[in-house]
């Protein structure tokens, strides 16, 4: 597994428990307000310094009676093909799991539930049907330029329904999220989102934060004011048990 980074402890990412997060680089969108282009972009990924596996592996052996969890982030985990290996030498050690994804690799998804390798599961929805590839930068792409209309869009979008209709059948527990981002995302497109992912019991909205980002002009984006999430908030969370809102 190529780690690119560790956060050694958090008391937010992993909910009710204390944990720490591990990244894993390479990703296989390019949403543009993305905070983590060291481990999404080929060119930084190249200078980003590697943890080797068995020193991230020793780091937990050290913190066993401390640490209860380990967040696995990235980039996207689940585009690598030792994820499930890894997932396992962490749960021998008694480490509970919990896997950020996009959910684009619903197979990969799938065995890791049903292998009981990961515990909890966070699902980033990042926009409605009709806004997906504009919102995770694939429209940008020179290769999907030329192939914008069907295939690409269609794929992608199935493959996150497989993922969000697995979740919804209860075998992990787990939560949907979204990134409110202005220049991207309204009201409305949230309430769309809302109404495709629904019933489920836990959905956040978590707001946009600038800083350094894959697309440079996102730095500037100001964050929706607290006012306009607590209104969008408000119009989704009949669709929810749980709808709250992440700063």
């Amino acid at each position: 597994m190529l780690i690119g980074g560790l956060q050694k402890l958090t008391l937010i990412d992993y909910p009710g428990k204390i944990a720490c997060t591990v990244f894993c680089v390479g990703c296989s969108f390019r949403c543009p307000f993305c905070y983590n282009p060291e481990f999404v972009l080929p060119e930084k990924i190249r200078g980003q310094p590697k943890i080797p596996e068995k020193d991230f592996l020793d780091f937990l052996r050290e913190r066993k009676g401390f640490l209860e969890g380990v967040c696995i982030g990235g980039g996207e985990p689940t585009i690598n093909e030792d994820l499930p290996d890894f997932c396992g030498r962490i749960k021998n050690l008694g480490y509970s799991i919990k896997l950020d994804t996009n959910g684009l690799d619903p197979i990969m998804l799938r065995k890791l539930i049903d292998e009981k390798l990961i515990d909890y599961v966070a699902m980033d929805v990042k926009a409605p049907k009709g806004k997906y590839l504009e919102v995770i930068g694939l429209e940008e792409q020179i290769g999907f330029k030329k192939m914008k209309s069907g295939f690409w869009k269609e794929k992608i979008i199935a493959n996150i329904e497989k993922s969000i209709n697995l979740l919804k059948q209860g075998k992990v527990d787990f939560e949907f999220r979204t990134t409110v981002v202005p220049a991207l995302l309204l009201k409305s497109d949230i309430l769309k989102i809302a109404k495709w992912i629904s019933p489920a019991k836990k959905y956040f909205l978590q707001s946009f934060r600038p800083a350094k980002t894959i697309n440079p002009k996102f730095e500037k984006v100001k964050p929706y004011p607290q006012k306009y999430l607590i209104e969008i908030q408000k119009a989704v969370a009949p669709f929810f048990e749980i709808c709250q809102i992440r700063e």
